[in-house]
């Protein structure tokens, strides 16, 4: 977990990603990516698996913690799905350590580009939103 201020700007990070999804032409390629994104996260504690940290509105179960420290958002989650665990890291590592501000005014526009909507089902294009969405709550709540 970077928490320090050397992250590259949120657009490059983006810019990134997306070159990084790119690099895959065949789309199973691109899935075990994302999968392999997904078994990278840290260890999700037990006792962190509770209702309030649980994300709704995605078809897998996913859990959600974060933590503030000077004005910036730490985040850790898991998943007991691999795509969407994939889909979950994804995002925390976009926005893991950013200024709670800089995350409040994000969107996942950048996402179009790589043509993964048109590639999730929609059970899944709906449980990434509402990831995001949880993860700009905690930011808007602390910025």
């Amino acid at each position: 977990m970077n928490t320090t201020n050397t992250l590259p700007t949120l657009a490059a990070a983006e810019a990134a990603l997306v070159d990084d999804l790119a690099m895959f032409e065949d789309w199973n390629d691109r899935y075990e990516y994302i999968i392999g994104l997904g078994r990278d996260l840290p260890p999700y504690p037990d006792e962190l698996r509770t209702e309030d940290r649980e994300v709704h509105g995605c078809q897998s179960q996913v859990w959600l913690d974060a933590r503030h420290e000077g004005g910036r958002c730490f985040f850790q989650a898991d998943s007991n799905a691999l795509i969407t665990k994939g889909l979950v890291a994804l995002l925390v590592n976009l926005y893991n350590g950013r200024p709670a501000v800089e995350i409040k005014e994000a969107s996942l526009d950048f996402l179009r580009g790589t043509g993964l909507a048109a590639h999730l089902t929609p059970s899944r294009v709906n449980g990434l939103q509402a990831i995001f969405k949880r993860i700009k709550q905690h930011a808007a709540v602390n910025s």
